[in-house]
């Protein structure tokens, strides 16, 4: 019934108003044709007063009566100013004309201010005055340009009045038109509803039977239940799980399944669902189903309304959680086996912890008495000291200066291993640019001949430990000094560039001995060395403590080198945000 009302209302209240807008808009053009015809009637007054008047002036020059003349500016010169008043009126909706308008009546005022001067005065005035005059401040052209304007306006409106007629007139027929269209949609939906509740009737038959469809395909267990607790419905997981063969629908919960349903306080808290208006959530109970075995169930239970009574139901589900129950118990016992291996992995690191004591403490002793001793020994001999005895001498102190060195970098290597990272904000830049000046100090005290020539690229500010990363430039610029003390100059350089993924990608690269790629395997590991000492001194530990940091900040690096053409090393640090400190309990 809405719709049909609406449909009268729009039938009738939709042309009537089409109508008046056609109407309305005609006679809108017509008025505008009015008023284009009073702006030419104005606009031709004016100009024929202002002969007038011009008129007397010129008659005035060749010496016409002087009261014909007064009479006739009499009736023309008061007429002047209202006509153009009316005129700025009229054409107030034009910026075009009020423009003209407003050049015309600047000219009219010194125009019609010098004939009046010559008019008002007592000599005559020769003709030449007057021609001077009238030709000094031209205002025909002006007055022939407004009514060109006019004219324009007029085509213009004539048109849109013919187009308002027609506008009309189609209005008038597209509302038969429509009213006729209405009509029939009326006529046609009235038969389309008919039709739409015989589909509806059988769509809803149709969603009843896929509802109990979905719900048979369901695994898990569903009923549902009355006040007492009666089967209203149920879906097949639920009868193959407690056993039911035949129709159950109508029996009480606690007759299915062998009893299993008849636990007091399960009844209990379905009964409080419906009449106290509580929900069941994952209530755990344990039942021995159909197959003969025990499982763990979660019971979850919610009060609804059923949609073909007035009458409330309770919607039960059943959950097994046996296989879950079981890998907890799993996991339980795998955390209880870590936390004994993590035991003793922190057993093996206190001892770990208390090697290093002894190394750092008890063997330094007798490296120092070893070296002291050798020194004492050959101050003693003197220069009655043989070549032999003093390469004796200087292979027992060297060595033991190597095995300290050895003791320092090992003790370095451990502690990386096993200090928290205190991360923070390190200035790679300022950081490479220290660890540069300290490497030219050093070089130019043991090479004062030797040139390096370093090109540092701009370096960005990153996160982690300022004392790792410092280890890192240390090792890797001091082995590119190093093995490039063959070359003259020695060129160094050092770039950064930032991945797509937001990491640091640093690079060093120099032009010494170099290496070759077969080896690249050993270059990372502890006391691996690509030269013999004699040609490059060092312990073999400097390049795997960069590796350790590098990992442990989340990063890494590797090598590229040929035998005699120097070498480059990359490494990359991840982003701020993926900065982390790795779980980690060994060394």
């Amino acid at each position: 019934m809405p719709g049909l009302f609406l449909a009268v209302a729009v039938i009738v209240v939709l042309p009537f108003i089409l109508n008046a807008l056609a109407s309305r808009a005609n006679h809108r053009a017509q008025a505008w044709l009015v008023q284009s015809h009073q702006v030419e009637a104005r606009i031709s007054t004016l100009a024929a007063d202002v002969r007038s008047v011009e008129a007397a002036a010129l008659g005035q020059g060749y010496g016409v009566d002087i009261e014909l003349l007064r009479e006739r500016i009499s009736y023309s010169r008061p007429r002047i100013g209202p006509l153009t008043d009316e005129l700025h009126a009229l054409t107030r909706d034009n910026p075009v004309q009020q423009r003209l308008l407003g050049e015309l009546q600047t000219m009219l005022d010194l125009r019609l201010g010098e004939i009046y001067r010559l008019l008002d005065t007592a000599t005559r005035p020769t003709t030449a005055e007057v021609e001077t005059m009238l030709t000094r401040y031209p205002i025909h052209a002006l007055i022939d340009q407004i009514n060109a304007e006019e004219h324009r306006l007029l085509e213009l409106r004539q048109t849109e009045a013919r187009v308002a007629d027609r506008r009309a007139t189609l209005v008038g027929s597209a509302g038969l038109v429509l009213q006729l269209l209405l009509l029939s949609l009326l006529a046609w939906y009235s038969l389309r509803q008919g039709v739409r509740r015989l589909d509806a009737e059988r769509d809803a038959r149709s969603a009843s039977t896929r509802a109990a469809v979905m719900l048979d395909t369901v695994r898990e267990p569903i009923a549902l239940l009355d006040r007492s607790n009666r089967v209203l419905m149920y879906n097949t997981a639920f009868a193959e799980l407690y056993g039911v063969e035949e129709d159950c629908r109508g029996e009480p919960l606690a007759s299915i399944g062998d009893g299993v349903w008849q636990e007091p306080s399960v009844l209990r808290r379905l009964t409080d669902v419906l009449t106290r208006g509580r929900e069941l959530w994952d209530f755990q109970v344990t039942q021995r189903t159909a197959d003969a075995v025990e499982r763990v169930m979660l019971l979850s239970a919610r009060r609804m309304e059923l949609p073909d009574s007035e009458q409330q139901a309770v919607l039960l589900t059943a959950s097994d959680i046996s296989a879950q129950i079981l890998h907890e118990r799993q996991i339980r016992e795998l955390n209880r086996q870590l936390e004994g291996k993590i035991e003793q992995v922190s057993d093996v690191n206190r001892e770990l912890e208390a090697f290093s004591y002894s190394v750092s403490h008890d063997l330094r002793a007798p490296l120092r008495h070893i070296g002291g001793f050798a020194d004492k020994l050959g101050r003693r001999m003197g220069e009655d000291i043989d070549e032999k005895n003093r390469h004796y001498l200087d292979v027992i102190i060297e060595s033991s200066k190597r095995m300290s060195a050895l003791i320092d970098d090992l003790l370095v290597y451990s502690r990386l291993g096993r200090s928290a990272l205190r991360l923070q904000m390190v200035d790679m830049q300022s950081m490479v640019n220290d660890t540069r000046a300290l490497l030219d100090a050093n070089a130019r005290q043991d090479h004062p001949d030797h040139t390096i020539h370093w090109q540092l690229g701009n370096l960005p500010v990153v996160v982690g430990d300022e004392n790792m990363l410092r280890q890192v430039w240390l090792n890797l610029l001091g082995n590119a000094v190093k093995y490039s003390a063959g070359s003259e100059p020695a060129r160094i350089s050092v770039s950064h560039d930032l991945e797509p993924d937001g990491s640091h990608h640093f690079t060093v690269v120099d032009n010494g001995a170099g290496f070759d790629m077969k080896y690249s395997d050993k270059l990372f590991g502890v006391f691996q060395r690509l030269h013999a000492p004699s040609e490059f001194p060092g312990t073999g530990i400097g390049l795997a403590s960069v590796r350790r940091v590098l990992g442990r900040h989340g990063g890494r690096i590797w090598a590229e080198s040929e035998p005699g053409k120097g070498a480059t090393f990359h490494f990359t640090l991840p982003a701020a945000s993926e900065q982390q400190e790795p779980t980690d309990h060994g060394t």
